[in-house]
């Protein structure tokens, strides 16, 4: 997983609709830049050094993969995005949104276009005063006082006040409330496993993670599929018999659903197309028999990826043993999946196709799935 980083933005405008402008903003920052966790209140503030219409103010934590210039910049395209036309003036001047990082991390960041801590911000209450709602006590790394003491502190008397209107929070979009238990499928290569990890980090749930990589047949798999074919198989079957019965009669209290990165149903599809026929029954019985009283997932997603993106993630993710993974082998599993999910009527199943998409690296691809989920 990308490290991620905890940035605090201050948004105003006293353009137009107000409001709207930073309900707008908020909307294009989840898109673009990471997860909007918590809004603060918002305020109703004088214009600071000039002459204007007032100001709504508010502040947001923002939970991001990008890097802080990143994250100014991507700031800075929404700014332009949404109308707002920077002059060579001041910077005290009537705009439609204006988009501040005042935090990010615990960084300190002085360059020619970006300095954090804001420099300015322990000095303006429609800062403070949202960011205490949010974030009483976050430290300042420089001034070595949290958001309540430099509140107190601040010598700026202006008259801030709450307005009794809430900006909604597009997290909140996505509702798992529904699933006790979501299973992510998919071929080899899929990206399965990075968007089990996304979707547990994101929206608290208990992470199931196959445990293929312990498996001391598969590379042997590899290299001779004919010899070791019933061998791995048998210990997948053994593995993941005990894994998912444990980890699904397990409650966790403090989260809200599991997402697993596999489906017990895998060990038949691999099993049809690795092994000999006769292999293959013999496999299938011992399958029902112990699985019979194991938990079906209440959704199961499918990620289908064309065979030429699959051959690309697996070359990317460099592991040896499937570096000369056939297409005729991935095609085969991706048939067997399907077949295998048409047959199941009473599966709650979504097959999305990823093909044309990059969830790790393109943010909105990432939201585009999770539409597809919670639809």
């Amino acid at each position: 997983m990308v490290p991620s980083h905890i940035a605090y933005i201050s948004l105003g405008s006293n353009k137009g609709d107000r409001f709207k402008n930073l309900q707008d903003a908020i909307d294009f920052i989840h898109l673009k830049i990471g997860r909007v966790e918590i809004i603060s209140k918002v305020y109703n503030s004088p214009a600071f050094g000039f002459e204007s219409a007032d100001f709504l103010n508010t502040c947001i934590r923002l939970e991001t993969e990008l890097q802080a210039k990143d994250v100014l910049k991507a700031l800075l395209a929404i700014e332009k995005n949404m109308g707002r036309v920077r002059t060579k003036k001041s910077g005290y001047e009537a705009r439609i949104i204006d988009l501040d990082i005042i935090f990010y991390d615990e960084e300190i960041i002085k360059t020619k276009t970006l300095q954090i801590p804001h420099p300015e911000m322990y000095k303006r209450k429609f800062v403070l005063q949202p960011l205490f709602d949010i974030a009483p006590k976050v430290l300042h790394p420089e001034m070595k006082q949290n958001i309540t003491e430099l509140l107190q502190n601040c010598e700026d008397v202006s008259n801030i006040d709450s307005i009794n209107i809430w900006l909604k929070n597009p997290s909140k979009k996505h509702n798992f409330s529904k699933y006790n238990y979501i299973a992510i499928e998919g071929n080899i290569g899929a990206g399965k496993t990075s968007l089990s990890n996304k979707i547990a980090h994101d929206f608290n749930a208990k992470l199931i993670l196959e445990r293929f990589a312990d498996n001391p047949f598969l590379p042997k798999f590899y290299e001779d599929a004919q010899r070791y074919a019933f061998t791995l198989e048998m210990s997948f079957l053994a593995d993941r018999y005990q894994q998912i019965s444990d980890d699904l009669s397990q409650l966790d209290l403090f989260k809200d659903f599991i997402v697993s990165d596999y489906d017990v149903f895998k060990s038949l599809i691999f099993s049809k197309i690795t092994l000999l026929e006769d292999e293959f029954k013999l496999y299938r019985k011992l399958f029902y028999l112990m699985y019979k009283d194991i938990a079906k997932p209440d959704l199961y997603v499918y990620l289908y990826q064309n065979t030429k993106r699959l051959q690309e993630n697996i070359k990317k993710r460099g592991r040896d043993y499937e570096q000369n993974i056939a297409n005729d082998y991935l095609e085969k599993i991706n048939t067997g999946y399907l077949e295998f999910l048409k047959s199941q009527s009473d599966f709650n199943v979504k097959i999305i196709d990823i093909s044309d998409k990059d969830f790790l690296a393109n943010r909105e691809d990432y939201l585009s799935i999770l539409d597809e989920i919670c639809e």
